[in-house]
C-alpha cells in the first residue's frame, strides 16, 4: 500500500492509496469534491502535469479524468481544461482530528508531488457536450435538401383539395400511398397495394401499432436479434410482449425452428442490413424465416430502416417480397431524409389492415396532411431519387475515407458492416471496449460501442465502436474522424 499527497493549491491534499492508482486518484478527487475541498468550476491540471508530479502515466490520470467526465463530477471542454461539475451544494468539510497511520511501503509509480495551484475560474462552465458526433442512427442534417423540399412543399399546398386539411383517411393521404406503392415496388422489391399502406409517424409509432394489434390476437412473444435498439424491444415490452432472443453466429442471425422460433407469433428483424453488426441476412436463412412464418402462421416485422444507401453489392431486396401475407415491411424517411419530418410507413398483410387502422385510429397519431403532400410531390417528380444518389455518394466518400484512416492509424482494427448503410463497425481487442470509450469521451467524441446494443442476456463476445460517419456535417467531419483515430488502439511502435 502507498500513501501519498498532492497538493492543489495551498489547503488540498489528495491521498493516494494502493497499487490501483487510478482508482486511488479517482477515488481522492471524488472526496475532494463532495467535501468542498474542490468547488465547482475548479479547474483542475491537466493529465500532463498531474501524471509528471505524481510520477503515473499520463494515461492512467487522463483515464481517470475521462471515466469522472462520464460519471458527472467532472466536465471537459476543449480550450477551458478540466474542470469541477456543477453539482448540488456540496457539504462543507468538518475540521479532522489527527490520525495516527501506521508507516505503509510505497507503489514503486508514485511519490509525493506538489501540483501547481490553478488559477480560479471566471465562471461556471455548463456541462460539457462532445465536441465530435459519431453516434449511429441520424443522417447529415446539414444536407436535408431544403431548396427542392420547399418547391415540392408549394406545389403540393397549391393543388391540393380542402378535404386534405380535414382529419382524413387513418391510413394516410391516398396521393403518398399511391406514389410510395410504385417507388417500393421498383427500388426495394416490395409487393405494395395503396390499400394496404398505412403512413405513421415513425418506425416507434408503427411498431406500437403492429404491437398492439399481435397482442390482441393473442401473440405473447415476437423474437427479437441479438444486437439491436433496446428502445424497439422495450416498446414491444411495454405492448405486454416477451421478446425471447435468437442466437447469432458469424453468419448473422440464426432463424432455426429448433430455437425460439418454436414457441413465438412474430419476429423483428433487420434483414437487409442488421442493425448495427452491418451484415445482411444470408439468403438460406431469408427463406427459412419466410418458411416458419408460413408453417406456424408467424408474422416477420422488417425494418428496413436504411435500404436505400448501398455501396458495394447489388441491392438487397426487402424480404417481404418472399411472402407479402407474412411480412410486415416498415420503412421510413428518418435516415434518407430526416427523422424531424416524422414520415414512415408500413406495407401490411392484407389481414392485418383492418385491425391496425383500427389501432391507429384509436391512438390517433398522424404525420401532418400537408407533409405527406408534400412527401408524395417530392417523390412523384424524381426529388428524393436524385437526393438518394447525391447521398450515396457523399455517405460512400466518407466511408472510404474512414476505411482509409484507420487502415493508417490503427492498422490492426478490423472494420466491417460496411456494404451498406450509414455506420460502420471497429473490432477491438477483447475487453477493451469501455476504456476506448472513456478516451473518446475524454476527447470530446460521441460515439457507441457495440455492447451498448447487446441484449441484457447475450453473452459478451465482441467489443468494438458503432461509428456513424454520416452524423456530422461536411464542416466537422474531418475533425469527427481525427478524434476517432487518437482513440484507436494503435499497432505496437506506432505513432
Amino acid at each position: 500500500m502507498a500513501n501519498e499527497w498532492a497538493t492543489f493549491g495551498a489547503d488540498l491534499h489528495l491521498e493516494l492509496r494502493g497499487p490501483r492508482l487510478r482508482a486511488g486518484l479517482m477515488d481522492a478527487l471524488r472526496e475532494a469534491v463532495r467535501s468542498g475541498r474542490l468547488e465547482a468550476g475548479s479547474r483542475l491540471p491537466s493529465s500532463r502535469s498531474l501524471a509528471v508530479d505524481l510520477g503515473m502515466a499520463r494515461n492512467t490520470v487522463a483515464d481517470a479524468y475521462a471515466e469522472l467526465v462520464a460519471e458527472g463530477w467532472l466536465t471537459a471542454r476543449q480550450g477551458s481544461g478540466t474542470r469541477v461539475a456543477r453539482r448540488a451544494e456540496p457539504r462543507r468539510a468538518e475540521p479532522r482530528r489527527a490520525e495516527h497511520r501506521r508507516a505503509e511501503p510505497r507503489h514503486p509509480e508514485a511519490r509525493p508531488a506538489t501540483v501547481p495551484a490553478a488559477s480560479p475560474a471566471r465562471a461556471l462552465p455548463r456541462p460539457s457536450t462532445p465536441a465530435h458526433n459519431l453516434k449511429a442512427g441520424t443522417p447529415d442534417l446539414a444536407s436535408f435538401p431544403r431548396a427542392e423540399w420547399l418547391k415540392a412543399y408549394r406545389r403540393a399546398l397549391t393543388a391540393a383539395p380542402n378535404e386534405a386539411f380535414g382529419y382524413g383517411d387513418p391510413r394516410g393521404r391516398i396521393e403518398l400511398r399511391t406514389v410510395l406503392a410504385e417507388y417500393l415496388a421498383r427500388a426495394r422489391g416490395v409487393y405494395a397495394r395503396p390499400e394496404r399502406i398505412v403512413v405513421c409517424a415513425g418506425f416507434v409509432h408503427g411498431l406500437m401499432l403492429i404491437g398492439q394489434v399481435l397482442r390482441s390476437r393473442g401473440v405473447r412473444d415476437v423474437a427479437i436479434e441479438s444486437y439491436g435498439l433496446g428502445l424497439h424491444a422495450g416498446l414491444l415490452t411495454g405492448s405486454g410482449l416477451g421478446t425471447p432472443v435468437l442466437p447469432f453466429d458469424e453468419r448473422g442471425t440464426r432463424v432455426e425452428e429448433s430455437g425460439p422460433l418454436g414457441s413465438v407469433g412474430a419476429v423483428l428483424m433487420t434483414a437487409a442490413h442488421q442493425f448495427p453488426l452491418g451484415g445482411a441476412l444470408p439468403p438460406d436463412r431469408r427463406a427459412e424465416v419466410v418458411d416458419w412464418a408460413r408453417a406456424s402462421g408467424g408474422f416477420v416485422l422488417e425494418d428496413d430502416y436504411d435500404g436505400e444507401f448501398r455501396y458495394d453489392r447489388q441491392p438487397v431486396g426487402a424480404l417481404q417480397g418472399l411472402d407479402p401475407e407474412r411480412v410486415v415491411y416498415l420503412g421510413t424517411a428518418s435516415k434518407s431524409l430526416a427523422p424531424g419530418l416524422r414520415l414512415a410507413w408500413m406495407v401490411l398483410p392484407e389481414s392485418l389492415v383492418g385491425e391496425v387502422v383500427a389501432a391507429k385510429g384509436v391512438v390517433d397519431w398522424v404525420s401532418s396532411a400537408p407533409d405527406q403532400l408534400a412527401f408524395a410531390e417530392f417523390l412523384s417528380s424524381g426529388a428524393y431519387d436524385r437526393h438518394v444518389r447525391a447521398m450515396r455518394l457523399r455517405y460512400r466518400r466518407r466511408r472510404d475515407q474512414l476505411v482509409a484512416a484507420v487502415a493508417a492509424h490503427s492498422p490492426e482494427t478490423r472494420v466491417s458492416g460496411i456494404a451498406a448503410g450509414l455506420h460502420a463497425v471497429l473490432a477491438l481487442p477483447p475487453g477493451t471496449e469501455q476504456d476506448v470509450l472513456r478516451a473518446a469521451a475524454w476527447n470530446g467524441l460521441a460515439v457507441q460501442g457495440v455492447n451498448q446494443f447487446r441484449r441484457p442476456t447475450v453473452p459478451a463476445t465482441l467489443d468494438g465502436l458503432v461509428v456513424g460517419y454520416a452524423t456530422p456535417p461536411d464542416s466537422a467531419w474531418q475533425g469527427a474522424l481525427q478524434a476517432l483515430c487518437r482513440v484507436l488502439p494503435q499497432a505496437p511502435g506506432g505513432a
